[in-house]
């Protein structure tokens, strides 16, 4: 009986190492519904056989990523999907994203996330024209952020280059009860009902007003202007919080792994787990992102690791904007250029695999920022090509609600994805 117990023992484990793991995240797919377009979501409205294939065949449900009391931002769903109850863990936005740069926060350093922005003066006040500085090339943004560090570095205030329009500041034993607002969330209003406000927001305020004096004589910022494109002529701060520290994702889950994302939020989020982070050339985070290169890093990466998270930030890059054309261009390119070429994949590679897909939170274009609305999940394994395939279901919001299936917590995904739902 002993040599029966072992052998099963051992036929469990040796399944459970060679199972590979990979979740496919389309930041913000999930919308509400269109009247203009039949009640349909973007997810309805756009062709996505890969991702239906899916959804046919698998666990079709819905989860919730964004905790009740909880702000619905990237940071908190993300968490919330690598298997880490935000409540318990989570600290603030700007911190993870400084694990990814690799700084190194002190017990009392606060960071806080550094947007270049563009600001427009309309009858006497300062609007929120563009959160992300018209999507400002890296190299531009670097060279700013480097006259920002000579002109406003000092003691206890250090700037830090990131990605894009993305990059931190740390305020050594700085303060964090402060109200701060994303500035995705402000698009079009009036900044001065949203500037950080409590304890520590007036030395915040006094850096966002010197920072717009230096960007203003920026040669970068100059020659934008004179060529109509949209300038990065003020910094927003916003998100700030403590170091992050959470369990590694081995000692929870027992699976090596990586993380692949072109922003440092969901790099820090994996980095911060102990997730190895790949850097796939050409990554941007927007339309233009390196699909073919995300997919292959990640089927490449699992012929040494257990577990690969990728994330993909399009989709909700273009529900910011408010553009359902772009939305709907980015879910069919995550479908068609990630979904698809990672699923077959999959199957020439390995014998027994499962894929988890899901957005971390909706970004209605309505809104044109984070809900806290349950997300469609699918869970396909390996195992399922032998399932009653289910034709007249699709992957979109709708069809989940419909199954029945409803995870309220959804920082206990992970763990029902690694075990099976």
């Amino acid at each position: 009986m002993f040599s029966s117990l072992l052998v099963t023992h051992c036929s469990a484990l040796f399944y459970e190492v060679f199972m590979k793991y990979i979740v496919l995240l389309g930041d913000g797919m999930s919308d509400y519904p269109l009247q203009d377009r039949g009640n349909k979501t973007p997810l309805q409205i756009s062709k996505t056989p890969a991702m239906d294939k899916l959804a046919q065949h698998g666990t079709l449900g819905l989860v919730q990523t964004i905790p009740e009391g909880i702000d619905p931002g990237s940071d908190v769903a993300n968490l919330s999907v690598m298997g880490y109850e935000p409540a318990r863990y989570y600290t603030g936005r700007a911190p993870i994203e400084a694990a990814s740069i690799g700084i190194e926060l002190a017990k009392q350093d606060i960071a806080f996330r550094c947007n270049l922005v563009t600001l427009a003066e309309r009858d006497g006040r300062l609007y929120m024209d563009d959160y992300s500085a018209g999507h400002i090339a890296t190299e531009d943004a670097a060279a700013i952020i480097t006259m920002l560090k000579e002109k406003l570095d000092s003691d206890d205030i250090s700037f830090y280059a990131g990605v894009s329009y993305r990059h931190l500041m740390v305020w050594k034993q700085g303060q964090q009860n402060m109200r701060t607002t994303p500035p995705h969330d402000i698009t079009g209003k009036p900044v001065d009902e949203y500037m950080p406000r409590g304890e520590g927001a007036e030395r915040i305020r006094d850096i966002m007003q010197r920072a717009r004096g230096v960007l203003d004589a920026h040669e970068i910022n100059r020659q934008k202007e004179a060529a109509g494109q949209k300038s990065a002529n003020a910094i927003w701060l916003w998100g700030q919080g403590r170091a992050l520290k959470i369990p590694f994702f081995s000692d929870k889950f027992g699976l090596s792994g990586s993380v692949i994302s072109a922003v440092d939020l969901v790099k820090g989020l994996g980095i911060s787990a102990g997730l190895n982070s790949i850097d796939v050339p050409g990554a941007t985070g927007y339309l233009d992102t390196n699909y073919a290169g995300k997919a292959r890093a990640a089927l490449d990466a699992l012929e040494t690791v257990d577990f690969v998270y990728l994330h993909v930030e399009a989709p909700d890059e273009a529900s910011h904007k408010g553009s359902l054309e772009e939305k709907i261009q980015a879910i069919e390119d995550f479908d068609e250029k990630i979904v698809s070429v990672v699923l077959q994949g999959m199957r020439e590679k390995f014998d027994d695999y499962r894929i988890l897909v899901l957005p971390d939170h909706p970004t209605p274009l309505s809104i044109k920022t984070h809900a806290s609305d349950p997300v469609p999940f699918v869970l396909y394994t390996s195992q399922d090509n032998t399932k009653t395939v289910k034709e007249s279901r699709g992957y979109n919001e709708k069809d989940a609600r419909e199954t029945g299936i409803y995870i309220a917590n959804g920082w206990e995904l992970m763990n029902k994805f690694i075990t099976q739902l």
